[in-house]
């Protein structure tokens, strides 16, 4: 692959990467793209054969440039699971602002293509696995609240980190990324451990 590709197939992924978030997902097509990149539509279909290949490799794409794999590492210095909980929910609530237009438009798009939902229950399946993680630790410390089974803990986790309530409460309620991260903590761990402070 020459230098020229990389740079053109660079070129889209930044392109894909500014409209989806510009429109929060919606309404972005392949042409628009290629008019945002400065190149053919054709160009564009010769790197990335259909939409949902452009929005995945997108989306891996702003995992690198926004360093994901690095922000994960906070996850390993955690001591216990009340830290683990507590660093979960900072990644990942501060991160969901950063490609919050993106994730948009993989959830327009997830129930009328099984490669996005492939690709987007992968992400999710990841997210779970640190929220599982997060509360096998609690309850193995005795700090998990009694009457919680770690499936339906884990449940209430991932729902508490989803993109919707996330949505609801920054963009429908105007509380700001600050508030949701701080409430979303403190939340989980009265929910979880009956920690009132």
């Amino acid at each position: 692959m020459s230098s020229e590709e990389i740079d053109t197939k660079t070129k889209i992924l930044q392109a894909s990467w500014r409209l989806l978030e510009a429109h929060q997902g919606q309404g972005v097509k392949m042409s628009d793209i290629a008019k945002e990149a400065g190149i053919s539509r054709q160009a564009v279909y010769l790197h990335f054969t259909s939409r949902t290949e452009l929005m995945i490799a997108t989306m891996n794409y702003v995992d690198e440039v926004k360093g994901l794999d690095e922000r994960l590492t906070q996850l390993n210095k955690a001591t216990s699971g009340t830290e683990l909980l507590n660093a979960c929910v900072e990644v990942w609530g501060n991160y969901i602002p950063e490609i919050y237009g993106l994730a948009k438009a993989m959830l327009m798009t997830r129930d009328t293509d099984e490669d996005m939902a492939a690709a987007w229950n992968n992400s999710m399946n990841c997210l779970r696995d640190v929220c599982q993680n997060t509360i096998e630790a609690l309850d193995k410390e005795g700090k998990l609240t009694e009457g919680w089974s770690t499936k339906e803990a884990t449940d209430m986790f991932m729902a508490m980190l989803s993109i919707s309530h996330w949505e609801q409460l920054t963009i429908e309620c105007g509380w700001s990324n600050e508030q949701y991260v701080d409430w979303t903590k403190f939340s989980l761990l009265r929910i979880f451990c009956g920690v009132r402070e």
